[in-house]
């Protein structure tokens, strides 16, 4: 079978992590185009070194080149403020739209809680790394009991974080706090973004903390290690830091939280990090790497599910 043709917008640490993953390990996907705005910037010189078609003229000068009416697949590894325009122009010409900014237009996948549910939507949002890699938590807690509060904080390294990244940090919260509610069915979500300056750069670190009914510890810690064994299938660096810590409140000992009052019930604390497979960047930038193959395993099945349908 024919592979699949796709553009990356985004010509920056992700874009060109991304291009690089569907060249090397993609089997139904082929790179077609990978769109910039900066002419000197690393990703559209590596691109041409590849063989890859490029323009530096955002995604008008994309439509305006003849490959463009044989993508099917549309990435868009730009920004949140930039998205919209982005979306508006895949859309109106029938192009799927893959979003990896937080911009939130489309439904919020995460491949192994929704990824079937949305595959017909023609814009699909991704959520954000910390949600990539803190939601799937958060509704393995939710498959044993209900979800009453999830709090994540996502640690990076500051050198993975590049200029899209830091220009999206409120989006990033928002987006991911809807996340953790929408897709991880909690009831109400908060996410935090730490980008820690280390020397050497620390790996991404993820730490969620989940407020659920009262439940069996043993099946909430074992419907975590199979959510972790479904995500390692496409993200082989994700791992658990350590066993699933557990603390019980009840009537005599309720667990007071502000704003939200006593809460009685079980408080999961799971500890995470994301190694990056080093295609483009260090391994620490697991946080690029858990984003770029959430998004090529969703894109991968919309192929097999409904373009080659």
């Amino acid at each position: 079978m024919a592979k699949t043709k796709v553009a990356i917008i985004g010509s920056g640490n992700i874009g060109t992590d991304l291009m690089i993953k569907v060249m090397r390990t993609s089997k139904v996907l082929e790179m077609g185009v990978l769109v910039g705005v900066d002419p000197s910037s690393d990703g559209l010189a590596r691109a041409k070194r590849l063989g890859v078609a490029t323009t530096d003229k955002g995604i008008d000068g994309l439509v305006a080149m003849a490959e463009w009416k044989e993508i099917a697949i549309v990435f868009d590894a730009t920004s949140a403020k930039a998205h919209k325009h982005n979306s508006d122009v895949c859309v109106k010409a029938g192009k799927k739209i893959i979003d990896l900014t937080p911009a939130a237009i489309g439904p919020y996948v995460v491949p192994v809680v929704n990824m079937d549910e949305h595959l017909a939507a023609p814009n699909i949002n991704m959520v954000s790394c910390g949600g990539q890699a803190t939601i799937p938590i958060v509704h393995a807690v939710a498959r044993v009991a209900p979800v009453h509060y999830a709090e994540i904080v996502a640690s990076i390294a500051s050198k993975s974080a590049g200029p899209g990244t830091r220009a999206n940090i409120d989006e990033f919260t928002e987006t991911t706090s809807k996340g953790l509610e929408i897709v991880g069915s909690a009831d109400k979500g908060k996410a935090i973004i730490v980008l820690n300056p280390a020397e050497p750069p620390l790996i991404m670190r993820d730490t969620v903390y989940v407020l659920s009914g009262d439940a069996d510890t043993d099946a909430i810690a074992k419907s975590v290690k199979d959510m972790v064994k479904e995500v390692q299938a496409y993200v082989p660096g994700y791992r658990l830091k350590q066993e699933v810590q557990f603390e019980r409140f009840g009537s005599n000992n309720p667990l007071r939280i502000p704003g939200l009052g006593e809460f009685r019930g079980i408080k999961s604390s799971v500890f995470l990090e994301v190694e990056g497979a080093g295609h483009y960047l260090p391994n620490y930038a697991g946080n690029l790497d858990i984003m770029t193959s959430a998004a090529l395993k969703t894109a991968e099945r919309l192929v097999e599910r409904h373009l080659a349908a």
